[in-house]
């Protein structure tokens, strides 16, 4: 990161501070993130996106989400643009990698935190709801108050908005057409099911979609913060449900030992609020969108991870399960 950033940052969010390191973090892909630590105050975690608007749209959700929720979030201290490079500060929150820790846990400790990701979604989804579709983006100053007069939510919009079962469709078809060559003879029954007439009637809910446990961290056994909001979406609440359960769910433990787990999630979403419809389409939609990366590389589920041909197996069942309609 550059010092121009670091500086500006520091000056607006720790004044006066002066920093005795700074250490890079690999974590998002589409940000450079450092830890900077000080002698007398406390550290924080500075981010940079060569994007300013993306930088500006998650600060404003983690904001929101701080606010409206009881969702562990490292609420910013601050954010701004340096010479067209986004930024923004956070307090540094302790805690272990939940993607590392989570197998190291004990199983009761292990339900806890899936009952805490579906009670934490379900809140996400009572407190953002929005009337279509598609990418959101914190509101301009003048938005943002003809939002709030029409009633809406005033931070965050929906661009080029879409319906809810077109934008699924969409969805769907664009992660499908990430999938390798090993799932050709499953690509027939995909495309059926995104077609399907699938339950849309819920209002559209923000959809979190890197909500997952390498996205969290954990200390004694609880979720200490849940990390990366980047990139949001407003999409049917079907979706985020599968993809969450799955990656919370069926990603970590042996398909014998997956009831427990899922049980404990969908206990709690349905503490805060009843299950949303979740059909073939969200299901596979979701699975397919776990399954490869946005540069085409297959996901290695499990930890530690499992190598490329176990995670296409891993992959294939998964996804055979959502067709099936089995996924649940």
């Amino acid at each position: 990161m550059s010092d121009a950033v670091r500086e500006r940052a520091l000056a607006e969010t720790r004044p006066g501070a002066t920093p005795t390191s700074v250490e890079p973090l690999g974590r998002g892909n589409r940000k450079r993130t450092e830890v900077v630590r000080f002698d007398a105050t406390d550290p924080v975690v500075v981010q940079r996106s060569a994007t300013p608007e993306a930088i500006r749209t998650e600060a404003a959700l983690l904001a929101a989400v701080g606010e409206r929720t009881g969702v562990p979030v490292p609420r910013p201290l601050g954010d701004g643009v340096v010479d067209g490079t986004g930024w923004m500060v956070t307090p540094l929150v302790e805690g272990r990698d939940l993607h590392e820790a989570f197998v190291d846990l004990d199983r009761g400790d292990q339900r806890s935190i899936a009952r805490a990701f579906g009670r934490y979604l379900a809140e996400v989804h009572e407190a953002f709801r929005f009337s279509e579709c598609g990418r959101l983006a914190a509101a301009e100053r003048g938005e943002a108050e003809t939002e709030a007069g029409r009633g809406r939510d005033s931070r965050l919009s929906v661009r080029d908005p879409t319906d809810a079962a077109e934008w699924l469709r969409r969805f769907g078809e664009r992660h499908a057409a990430r999938l390798p060559a090993e799932f050709d003879d499953l690509r027939g029954a995909l495309d059926d099911a995104l077609r399907e007439a699938t339950e849309t009637d819920a209002a559209p809910r923000l959809f979190p979609w890197d909500y997952r446990p390498g996205n969290a961290l954990v200390a004694d056994g609880a979720v200490t913060a849940v990390l990366d909001w980047e990139a949001p979406l407003a999409a049917p609440p079907g979706v985020s449900v599968a993809k969450a359960e799955h990656l919370v769910v069926d990603w970590y433990v042996p398909a014998a030992e997956t009831d427990p787990l899922r049980r404990a999630f969908r206990d709690g979403y349905e503490s805060v609020a009843p299950l949303p419809p979740v059909g073939r389409a969200h299901r596979a939609a979701a699975v397919a969108s776990a399954a490869v990366d946005s540069g085409g590389v297959v996901t290695n589920p499990r930890y530690p991870p499992v190598d490329r041909g176990e995670a296409v197996a891993f992959h294939r069942r998964a996804l055979r399960r959502a067709l099936d309609g089995t996924g649940a």
